[in-house]
């Protein structure tokens, strides 16, 4: 959960700047994403598989050359 206590000499915007920033740190904007939609248990181990599999392949290519 995220807090923002709002300053004595701060404007709305600024709060409303602040308060975008902690929600983007704080990963609940990528969560919500994530959850807009269903994702399928087997299409999600695919995702995270190809995911590996890239990281892995970048990776022997760093290596090699």
């Amino acid at each position: 959960m995220v807090k923002l206590n709002v300053r004595d000499s701060e404007s709305i915007q600024e709060a409303v700047r602040r308060f975008r920033k902690l929600v983007e740190r704080s990963g609940i904007k990528k969560e919500m994403r994530r959850r807009e939609f269903y994702e399928k248990p087997s299409a999600r181990d695919r995702r995270t598989r190809l995911r590996a599999e890239r990281r892995a392949k970048r990776m022997r290519m760093l290596q090699g050359g």
